[in-house]
């Protein structure tokens, strides 16, 4: 403990010293000391991105790149506030929330960060799954790639995952030590997937790709008109339909589009990243000293990362799947002249949209023209071997699975690490015990439910992402809200209240980010769960008015 005391010393005279430094001096010093923004990096560099990312692409070409920078500039809004509120204060914002402000609303959080971990881990097992299986298995080849790529191998590779997922979580509950070690490793991690995906846009732009980058700088301008139409392009192949058809194949594409927009907006910034943050920063013992190099960490360890990675899949999907019919859903063949085979899950979703087409004609024998399969065949998900056997004609076959692979099993790891870690937290709170030692190790066994994710999803391993972040998009409000009370409670922050300009700051851009969360969690709930979440939504508010209500009437009671 002495050791650590010292290390916690030692870290704030060094900030102490460049207080009055140069920036080149500060930022130099801050990356040494950074951390928990990295861990920050590490969960939302993962399987969701990478899918959402793929999907945005695919629906929408480069004309989305603007929408999951835009998120994560709000979640960086948040997490700024949740790092100026901890290290202020000192205190575990769980037990914060349950005096100050309300019990319902925080064990709400609580609960809901659980859940999403939980719900999370389940996409990260079964694309780390998919690109072993799909990618690797068939260039191994032999008698170990077809048992790799078979029933058997499935359960295999997620009990490896399994493996080494716990050993690399447990590292941290071992001292500080252990958390250097696993926030030096994440780092690495992060900055291979980096490599990686930049590494891919890199070879598709060098072979000629769609894109000039004066429109790629441009995608990056909010265009808030895809919340209602397809992107252009794509809008532009709707319009030379019949009017009939136009109708229902806009409809399709819009809620589609949607979904995905929703999908990577909640990715950004997760519920469960907002436990992560408070309770990392704890962890390291940082303090009001610790508060710039924490906005720095949060800065260059988690928004620059996330906007190069998620930018790179995105830029990549849409130069080869945007306005481009799945092969083989059309009978097309190969140059050799064999038809293209396809999988078993392109074909089922394919032939879903078109089922769902025939069910709104006037009569169910009326032939679906070519250029509706032509649209459905571009509509049909992809999984992650579409993505890098799509590269092979630009590099080589073996470069693009190895490069592709590499990246979407460094984010699904990472990823699933930390999903135990923050499982870890979350139960320790619950029960008050420390987050070291065998309790915190076993709590962070919470999360082994994403082991499942194979075996529950059977169809494309990319798209379960996509309904997963759904349901994290509708959590989200219940942290924002949390720590926007905790930001304007004096009984609270005491002399650490910012007033005056600071505090209308944080109040306008909390406030927003708050409203732009709210309004997408009562759109999805209205979109997906209808009268039946908006009661489940009442129910939760009655509650908390109720909570709050006997605890007032209990305070004057008081003497």
């Amino acid at each position: 403990m002495s050791e650590e005391n010292d290390s916690v010393t030692r870290e704030k005279e060094i900030l102490k010293s460049v207080e009055d430094g140069t920036l080149g001096q500060k930022a130099v010093t801050y990356t040494k000391l950074s951390g928990p923004g990295w861990l920050q990096s590490a969960i939302t560099l993962g399987g969701g991105s990478l899918g959402s990312s793929l999907y945005l692409g695919v629906i929408g070409g480069i004309g989305l790149l603007w929408l999951q920078p835009f998120a994560m500039v709000l979640g960086i809004i948040m997490l700024s506030a949740i790092s100026y509120i901890t290290l202020s204060t000192g205190k575990r914002p769980f037990h914060a929330i349950n005096e100050h402000i309300n019990p319902v609303l925080g064990w709400s959080w609580a609960l809901a960060s659980l859940m999403a971990n939980m719900v999370w881990c389940l996409p990260q097992y079964a694309l780390a799954n998919g690109v072993l299986q799909n990618n690797i298995a068939p260039e191994i080849g032999g008698a170990f790639g077809d048992w790799l790529g078979g029933p058997s191998g499935k359960w295999a590779i997620c009990l490896v995952i399994l493996v080494v997922t716990t050993a690399v979580t447990w590292s941290y509950g071992s001292g500080r030590r252990g958390i250097r070690f696993y926030e030096i490793l994440l780092k690495i991690m992060v900055a291979a997937i980096i490599v990686c995906f930049v590494g891919v846009v890199v070879k598709v732009m060098s072979a000629g790709g769609k894109f000039s980058f004066g429109q790629i700088l441009g995608a990056f301008v909010p265009d808030l008109k895809l919340l209602s139409q397809p992107a252009a392009d794509l809008k532009a192949v709707v319009d030379k339909l019949p009017d009939a058809a136009r109708e229902y194949w806009t409809s399709t594409i819009v809620d589609k589009q949607r979904d995905v927009m929703i999908s990577a907006a909640a990715t950004a910034v997760g519920i469960n990243m907002t436990f992560l943050l408070p309770y990392s920063l704890l962890q390291r013992k940082w303090g009001k000293e610790h508060r710039g190099l924490a906005n720095f960490d949060l800065t260059t360890g988690m928004f620059v990362p996330y906007v190069l990675a998620t930018s790179c899949v995105v830029i990549a999907s849409a130069n080869q799947f945007f306005l481009q019919p799945q092969p083989g859903l059309l009978g097309e063949k190969d140059p050799q002249g064999k038809v293209i085979v396809v999988s078993g899950k392109a074909k089922g979703d394919f032939d879903k949209i078109i089922k769902a087409r025939f069910g709104k004609l006037p009569e169910n024998n009326n032939p679906m023209s070519s250029e509706e399969r032509k649209l459905a065949a571009m509509l049909a998900n992809r999984d992650v071997q579409n993505f890098a056997q799509s590269l092979a004609p630009l590099t080589d076959k073996k470069f693009a699975n190895v490069i592709f692979s590499l990246g979407v099993l460094g984010m699904a790891l990472s990823t699933i690490t930390l999903l135990m870690l923050i499982s870890g937290f979350v139960l320790c709170e619950m029960f008050k015990w420390e987050t070291t030692g065998w309790r915190f190790r076993l709590c962070c066994l919470a999360a082994v439910t994403g082991i499942l994710g194979p075996f529950m999803w059977n169809k494309a391993a990319a798209y379960l992402v996509v309904p997963t972040s759904v349901f994290g998009m509708v959590l989200l409000p219940l942290a924002y809200i949390a720590f926007l009370l905790l930001m304007n409670n004096k009984a609270f922050l005491g002399d650490a209240l910012p007033k005056g300009g600071k505090r209308v700051m944080w109040n306008c851009l909390m406030g927003f980010a708050t409203l732009v969360a709210t309004a997408a969690s009562l759109f999805v709930i209205n979109h997906k769960a209808g009268t039946k979440g908006f009661i489940g939504l009442g129910l939760l508010l009655l509650a908390a008015l109720g909570v709050h209500f006997w605890r007032k009437g209990k305070r004057r009671q008081k003497p």
